[in-house]
């Protein structure tokens, strides 16, 4: 495990793997890098992907105050640290954290699965709130359940083989303040050239297709394409499906149709 040192100060913990030009691969909101092994494992292959810990997660350190500017600094120490100009891989909060720190983010691409960018009406109360309310009752395996059922668009979590045992019930409180991240997060004009592929899976939450829609809408050098047959998590149960659309657009935008 290695580290780069945040602006703030903060440790952020890596690892690496494979060998070939540089890409990083970033997780989304109730992992850490170790469980994005999947697709790691099959980037891997032509690329050496750097799978950064979040702050608050993993072996990263964590500062006094959280907000998504901490995170977008922690992304910019990372894509500092590396020898080029990194391909960037995203999951969910992740893909938000990357879309966020996009216009001063030195990277070739961006691919961006299931960002958490959410438009249109938000629920009442949100989301943040409900997890919060169940932590407050002592129901923190609750609140982690409602979050993947709403956040994530999983029918019935419970049925799922994972759950309740790799579900990391112990990340509730980072869970919910990167909800609060997301709900104030304002989609605006994206002023940045990086070509961009968003990604949605076909079983995905319809507020997330939404989001990575807009995206798409607003932003000149994008693409987005839907994978059939799979969920929020296709990069975890279908990896080498995500990882081939992934390294087709690295290797060639234009070849990754609309």
């Amino acid at each position: 495990m290695e580290t780069v040192t945040s602006a703030d100060g903060t440790e952020i913990a890596f690892e690496r793997h494979g060998e070939g030009p540089p890409l990083i691969a970033l997780h989304g909101t109730s992992a850490s890098g170790a469980e994005l092994g999947p697709i790691v494992e099959q980037l891997a292959a032509e690329y050496t992907v750097i799978a950064p810990d979040r702050r608050g997660r993993g072996d990263s350190g964590d500062g006094d105050e959280y907000s998504l500017d901490r995170e977008i600094e922690d992304l910019q120490a990372v894509v500092d640290m590396v020898d080029g100009k990194p391909v960037v891989v995203a999951h969910s909060f992740g893909g938000l954290v990357s879309l966020a720190a996009a216009p001063e983010l030195d990277s070739s691409r961006l691919a961006l699965y299931e960002p958490a960018v959410t438009v249109g009406d938000p629920p009442e109360p949100p989301l943040s709130e409900q997890l919060q309310a169940l932590v407050a009752e002592g129901n923190e395996q609750e609140a982690m359940k409602l979050f993947f059922e709403a956040g994530s668009g999983i029918p019935d979590v419970t049925a799922m083989p994972w759950w309740p045992e790799h579900a990391n019930v112990h990340r509730i409180d980072t869970v919910i303040r990167e909800l609060q991240a997301t709900e104030a997060f304002e989609l605006s004009a994206l002023d940045f050239e990086t070509p961009t592929l968003l990604l949605t899976g076909e079983h995905g939450p319809e507020h997330l297709a939404a989001g990575a829609r807009a995206v798409d809408d607003e932003h000149e050098q994008s693409r987005h394409v839907e994978i059939e047959g799979v969920g929020h998590l296709g990069p975890l149960s279908k990896p080498e499906r995500v990882a081939d659309v992934v390294t087709t657009f690295a290797d060639d935008p234009a070849a990754v149709g609309q």
